[in-house]
């Protein structure tokens, strides 16, 4: 029973006691840290002498009966990270205010035997509970007979497995790699007689096609081996949930932040974006595990109001959701649902409620759209906020970092009395004369953010317009995350993307379901999947640079031969000691270590990593924030101050917190390509780390795409400008991360062929050329074919058949996705990444940065309305040039045929079959020329006239094909038409 009046000790909860001369019992004289005897006297035994909150030596002249050979000193302790910042005045107001619940020690502490900071800021946090359990176990235990104890103890240690891999079938995979490697052996042979038969009569024509095809050759191997090993994986919630979850309520699942990002409210509808928040919150997980942060990166009112709005309907909306277990739980899209929402639901209730839910939310969408009308006319004095003050977000290039939270604090109930997951608005500062990064600068804001407010283990990032349309996502992906034998090196699972409010026919492969179901899966079989920027879990140690703690250490690599030419001595070869220190001591230098390997370091090394100016040169001027990440199980200390993480919480989204350290260099989401998903992952599979593709039976997210054309390809456009990005700098795949051997050598192949595929627009425009040229000059690219030319073209043509059947077979995707997928493979080839080939180069030679417009999410009121919205764009002109010709050139083909008698239709056949191939796989971009009911826009009618008689008549003047030798020469003195 506790006695009143005394302290509670911050480990064990129990009252601090009477000290021997009948006061409360004091451990530590410097701050008076609240600890009792039994605490303390385990404290010292484990050789931890020093306050744990202000890190001073213990002086409590108790004799400790467990280690009576422990000496406490004042030259033994150390003093914590927070004494060092303190000391020293040059650092800043913001360092000269440490956080008060630092436990880092420095490298005099390693003398004295005590653990590293691992131990001692990991101790404080896990203490109270792991004493809590202990007792209730021995409670338990005592109470149990010793045969039913074996008994209880038999099915933890055999406990099923999370999830499971399971291999594509021997009979669908088996002929698939047999027809990758005949089709790789016809490819030599097509090659050999296509370089040695050249077309002397067209020789430029047959070089330019013989280079494009040998660039297709290696674009096929860099897509075609990385599917190599494809896989499918099966999770079991069920296993999940029994092993971290009890009846009594408790859980011990990981603790997850979800990440929303936006910027334009204009652009991007504070509705959908409200769908998303609300899909979050009412997940089914812990709440107490969930946080939601949203980033509002253009500090927008209307962002900041609706957001207000929807924290308030959350209170109705996530008791209903999880009252009835209902799917998806946005609201927009759960009822728009055509199917029959009484299925499966024996609540006589649930018709009354889901009547008076769905009001609340038409009440919702009134007033969100009452905000969005509001804002459309920016006042000239500026947005004023409901309490008279400005909004300080007025001039969205010059504001302060703004925090609120929504939810999750005190209060924060729902309709039936129960707690709220937290939520938590932030925008971060901006000022003129600063680099932001873009999105990836938000991204990195709301690590630094969630870190210092939750800091939980595990972040799942989303976009604003992808809702979670499966409420178990997060446990699918925890079944990874916390199996010890599957999660220790993964960085990231991540999820395909779905998609609504797509046309049926998908006329520009929108969905893209052959990346997803096929690409994907054979990564999963190697290293991983790329990350694709939403719909992903990280493991937060491993954005902040850490490599896996199942790595082993390379070994280092010989000294060179060429030291013999010079006449020196060889080295003699290091110790296997020397050459573990070597690569730990690299680790060190790159800000990269391994938390669970800390034990191995020795003294010197120990001392550089907790040193004060490696930690800041890596992440910053923020105690609490470095604190943070040396927490590899996540969470935030007991006795933190909310006002205070809040202060801190705005220091870190400050827009000078980043310069001069690694910020977007080594850890978070990685700078320097507006696809910074690609190269984020890249760096983190570099570093060893693999990541696990996710598949559940219901999707786990889906959002909404641009269906017509014109933004469909200024959103390839900005893919595609990010992989040209990636190509130009450092971190290019071809020359970054070989130095470690981390990244599988197919892996490193499908990253090629990730930055390389804009390039292939060069080509693959020449090559829908070659058909109309062909048409008008008489010649051809192939000269007559031979009995063995004509076996090799037909295997070349059954070969890529046969490995499209086999691909779809053990994929399972339709066939008229994979044609759609090859549509709209040439129709951005020869516009989207044409123009990102041209724009990387302007960037990078003449330092012309490339702004590329956000999407917008939301339609018409109608149907698939907008997939028959025109917008004109410079990116339809190439396509349409490509249309244009090949049509001009198909009418000369057969004009020349007719007039050429019998013979010349032999040769029309192969032209034509090319020129047919360009123009069917352009057909749906010729539909979307078109617009509705076949209406096509004046100003295509005027591009193709004058494009047809332009080329028309230049053809006509140069005709630059035709060889002046066959032209028929006139004999002198002999009348034409005699001759």
């Amino acid at each position: 029973m506790m006695e009143p009046g005394l302290p509670i000790c911050n480990i064990c909860g129990d009252t601090v006691g009477l000290g021997a001369n009948g006061e409360p019992f004091v451990a530590c004289h410097e701050c008076s840290f609240p600890i009792c005897q039994s605490c303390l006297f385990e404290e010292l035994g484990e050789g931890r002498a020093v306050c744990l909150r202000c890190g001073s030596p213990y002086q409590t002249g108790l004799e400790n009966p467990k280690t009576d050979d422990v000496e406490v000193s004042k030259s033994e302790s150390g003093s914590t990270l927070a004494s060092h910042f303190q000391s020293q005045p040059d650092i800043g107001l913001h360092a000269r205010n440490p956080s008060n619940y630092s436990a880092t020690e420095n490298d005099e502490n390693a003398e004295s035997g005590n653990p590293v900071w691992k131990n001692r800021v990991e101790s404080w946090k896990d203490k109270k509970s792991k004493k809590k359990k202990t007792r209730a176990k021995v409670e338990k235990e005592a109470q149990v007979p010793p045969e039913q104890q074996m008994e209880e103890k038999q099915p933890a240690q055999l406990a099923q497995p999370l999830s499971k891999i399971i291999p594509i079938p021997p009979n669908k995979l088996t002929p698939y790699r047999t027809v990758i490697i005949m089709r790789l052996i016809i490819l030599g042979l097509f090659f050999h007689y296509r370089i040695t038969n050249p077309v002397d009569s067209a020789f430029g024509l047959w070089l330019t096609s013989v280079i494009c095809e040998i660039w297709f050759a290696v674009s096929w191997v860099l897509d075609q081996f990385p599917k190599w090993y494809p896989i499918n994986r099966e999770t079991y919630l069920d296993s999940l949930s029994s092993r971290y979850e009890r009846e009594n309520g408790e859980s011990d699942l990981a603790a997850i932040d979800f990440f929303v990002s936006t910027v334009d409210p204009l652009k991007e509808p504070p509705l959908i974006t409200g769908n998303t928040v609300l899909s979050i919150l009412a997940v089914d997980y812990p709440v107490e595990k969930v946080s939601c942060y949203v980033s509002d990166d253009g500090a927008a009112m209307l962002t900041f109001e609706s957001l207000a709005e929807t924290a308030e309907f959350a209170r109705k909306w996530v008791p209903f959701c999880k009252k009835y277990l209902i799917e998806p739980r946005a609201p927009e899209f759960y009822f728009s649902q055509k199917v029959d929402y009484l299925k499966d639901k024996v609540q006589p209730s649930f018709v009354k409620e889901r009547r008076q839910i769905k009001r609340d939310y038409e009440e919702y969408k009134v007033r969100i759209n009452a905000l969005v009308a509001k804002a459309q006319k920016t006042p000239d004095e500026g947005w004023v906020m409901q309490d008279g003050t400005p909004w300080p977000g007025n001039i969205t290039r010059d504001h302060p970092g703004m925090i609120q939270v929504f939810l999750g604090h005190n209060g924060a109930l729902d309709v039936d009395g129960n707690e709220l997951p937290r939520l938590v608005y932030v925008s971060r500062e901006k000022r003129p004369g600063y680099q932001h990064h873009k999105k990836a600068g938000a991204m990195n804001a709301l690590i630094r953010v969630s870190a210092v407010l939750t800091n939980a283990p595990y972040i799942l990032n989303l976009d604003c317009d992808h809702y979670i349309n499966n409420s178990q996502a997060p446990r699918e992906a925890m079944c990874f995350m916390m199996d010890p034998e599957v999660g220790r090196d993964v960085c990231y699972i991540q999820f395909p993307q779905r998609f609504d409010g797509i046309d049926r026919s998908d006329r520009y492969a929108n969905r893209n379901v052959v990346f997803f179901d096929v690409n994907m899966r054979g990564l999963d079989g190697i290293q991983g999947p790329v990350y694709v920027g939403t719909g992903c879990v990280f493991f937060r140690q491993a954005l902040y640079g850490y490599s896996p703690s199942s790595l082993p250490m390379p070994q280092k690599k010989s000294s060179s031969s060429f030291s013999c030419c010079w006449g020196s001595k060889k080295k003699p070869a290091k110790e296997p000691s020397e050459i573990y220190k070597d690569s730990k001591q690299n680790d060190l230098n790159a800000a990269i270590f391994n938390l669970r390997e800390i034990d191995n370091y020795d003294e010197n090394d120990r001392s550089l990593l907790i040193s004060q100016m490696s930690l800041e040169k890596t992440f910053g001027l923020s105690t609490v924030f470095i604190e943070s990440t040396l927490m590899e199980g996540g969470g935030v200390p007991e006795s933190a101050n909310p006002s205070m993480l809040i202060k801190e919480a705005i220091h870190v989204i400050s827009c000078g917190y980043e310069e001069k350290t690694t910020w977007g260099k080594e850890i978070g989401w990685i700078y320097g390509s507006v696809t910074e998903d690609i190269l984020t992952g890249f760096k983190m599979h570099c570093r060893g780390w693999r990541s696990i593709y996710c598949m559940p039976l219901r999707p786990a997210f889906k959002g909404s795409a641009p269906i017509n054309l014109s933004d469909r390809l200024h959103q390839v456009l900005r893919w595609a400008l990010g992989s040209v990005e990636i190509f130009l700098s450092r971190h290019c795949p071809l020359w970054y991360g070989f130095g470690g051997g981390r990244l599988k050598k197919l892996q490193r192949l499908a990253y090629i062929n990730t930055i390389v595929y804009p390039f292939t627009s060069l080509p693959l425009i020449a090559y829908c050329c070659l058909p109309a040229i062909c048409l008008l000059t008489g010649k051809f690219i192939i000269p007559t074919l031979s009995n063995i030319a004509s076996v090799w073209f037909l295997g070349l043509f059954m070969s890529i058949i046969l490995t499209s059947v086999l691909e779809l077979r053990w994929s399972g995707v339709s066939i008229e996705d994979l044609w759609r997928n090859e549509q709209f493979w040439v129709i951005g080839g020869v516009s989207a990444h044409l123009f990102a080939v041209f724009q990387g180069f302007l960037k990078m030679l003449a330092g012309v940065d490339t702004n590329f417009t956000v999407t917008a999410k939301a339609a018409d009121d109608t149907d698939f309305g907008e997939l028959y919205i025109f917008k004109w764009t410079t990116l339809l002109i190439p396509p349409t040039t490509l249309l244009v010709i090949n049509m001009v050139g198909v009418v000369a083909g057969f004009s020349d045929a007719l007039n050429g008698g019998y013979e010349a239709w032999g040769p029309l056949f192969g032209k034509v079959f090319f020129s047919f191939w360009v123009i069917l796989h352009l057909y749906p971009f010729l539909k979307g020329l078109m617009g509705r009911q076949n209406r096509t826009p004046t100003i295509v009618v005027l591009w193709s006239l004058l494009l047809a008689s332009i080329f028309s008549l230049v053809w006509v003047k140069v005709d630059p094909f035709v060889s002046s030798s066959t032209t028929p020469t006139v004999e002198k003195g002999c009348n034409p038409v005699d001759c």
